[in-house]
């Protein structure tokens, strides 16, 4: 990873609605002691204007005004090759913040690779995700640098929660169902609709996922121990006694990917995971069922993409905003994702016998969006940073989880605000 460069870690994209609070967790961040005084970071976007107005901002909400004099500003267009290039080259990571990525995300991409610095996003669009792995894992690998998708909700929680699950295991783990719940305040919950931008198009084009799939050409990852059974569309979890339906997110691909790096180079049991999230009492489940039906209905087509697009709160039932949540809102939501694994003691034979150990572990964190995904993206980048002996040996593509596996970034967040925790010991 590039050393001696002017700045350690510039953010990508400032000047939009997530950019706006990486920047001011970023601040936080290296205002700590580990970093104090040690780390140079720059803002980048189109606009100058607008990234200046992103430094004041944040200095005025961390009561920090030597930030505007501290944070450098670099100016670039992700339209514009040579700009990208430039901000490249000033840079030992580049915290990417523009979406929907699947558009603009593969040239910053690029732009990192060709120049040597590291690159992390928060990218839910497991094409884009993919896409890159295919078109640049081995250029990456060539230049020792880390391209590491996924670093934000999506999906750090669960492809972390999972290794965590595995290393409270007194045995060995085979299986694990994760099940988000996110909890609102009185004036409830929003998303910019950023985030349902890319679900339309995500959605819309499921078949060049399954082509890019085909050309990367992974051969199927081995089943160790009972096959994981997958629930229905819709069901009651005795669990955590709510109707539960799959996350549509990014989840299971990101923790499959990090499952079949771990089983591949270093020769650990893959687990076998599924995704669900709470939606409560069954007077929810019909609204969902009706709002879900509609939108699977518009998305296939070009026209109905469009209604999608103009009005997210209509078609969301006001859950995704051209304005995004409120800083109120923010405060009053959390999440809590609960993690129920299965698996073998020490000495049974996964391929012979029953299952016989189990283990509930939780990650709980702030408001998913705009507060948990910049801590999740900070750490990210202060692992980058600071655990380097303990990163894959050689640069690529990478999962978070097949990054950060070895590294201190579950104690990192742990220190930030998502926690990692046992619920129940293993029990035979």
């Amino acid at each position: 990873m590039a050393t001696g460069r002017p700045f350690q870690v510039v953010v990508f994209g400032a000047s939009g609605f997530t950019g706006q609070f990486v920047v001011e967790e970023l601040a936080r961040v290296t205002a700590e002691d580990e970093l104090r005084g040690t780390v140079r970071w720059a803002v980048a976007g189109r606009d100058e204007a607008k990234l200046r107005a992103v430094v004041e901002k944040a200095a005025e909400e961390l009561g920090k005004a030597e930030l505007k004099s501290e944070v450098d500003i670099i100016l670039c267009d992700v339209s514009d090759p040579a700009s990208l290039a430039n901000m490249a080259k000033q840079a030992a990571i580049v915290l990417n913040c523009v979406g929907p990525y699947r558009f603009f995300g593969e040239p910053v991409v690029k732009a990192c690779v060709e120049n040597g610095a590291s690159c992390i996003d928060i990218s839910g669009e497991p094409q884009f995700l993919e896409g890159m792995y295919l078109n640049y894992n081995d250029k990456a690998a060539e230049k020792g640098v880390y391209v590491i998708g996924s670093c934000g909700f999506d999906s750090i929680p669960a492809d972390m929660g999972v290794l965590f699950t595995r290393n409270n295991l007194k045995g060995t783990l085979t299986t694990v169902e994760g099940f988000l719940n996110v909890k609102f305040g009185p004036e409830g919950a929003s998303l910019h609709d950023g985030t349902w931008k890319s679900a339309i198009y995500g959605l819309a084009d499921q078949n060049s996922l399954k082509n890019l799939r085909r050309k990367i050409g992974h051969k199927p990852l081995p089943v160790i121990g009972a096959k994981l059974k997958r629930r229905g569309a819709v069901f009651y979890s005795n669990e955590l006694s709510q109707y539960s339906i799959p996350f549509m997110g990014s989840d299971v691909a990101v923790v499959k990917r990090t499952q079949r790096y771990l089983h591949t180079h270093l020769q650990e049991t893959p687990v076998q995971y599924a995704a669900y999230a709470t939606v409560g009492g069954i007077g929810s489940v019909i609204k969902l069922m009706f709002a879900g039906l509609l939108f699977l209905m518009l998305v296939k087509f070009n026209f109905g993409r469009k209604l999608l697009i103009k009005y997210p709160e209509f078609f969301s039932g006001g859950y995704f905003t051209k304005e995004g949540p409120t800083r109120k809102q923010m405060k009053e939501t959390s999440f809590e994702m609960t993690f129920f694994g299965e698996g073998y003691s020490v000495g049974q034979d996964p391929q012979q016998d029953k299952p016989n150990v189990k283990i509930c572990t939780q990650v709980k964190g702030p408001e998913p969006g705009y507060v948990a995904t910049p801590i999740a993206m900070v750490q990210a980048a202060v692992a980058l940073l600071k655990d380097k002996s303990s990163l894959p040996k050689q640069g690529g593509v990478y999962s978070p989880g097949a990054a950060f596996s070895k590294t201190k970034l579950i104690d990192r967040l742990n220190n930030h605000g998502i926690q990692f925790s046992v619920i129940s010991q293993p029990e035979v």
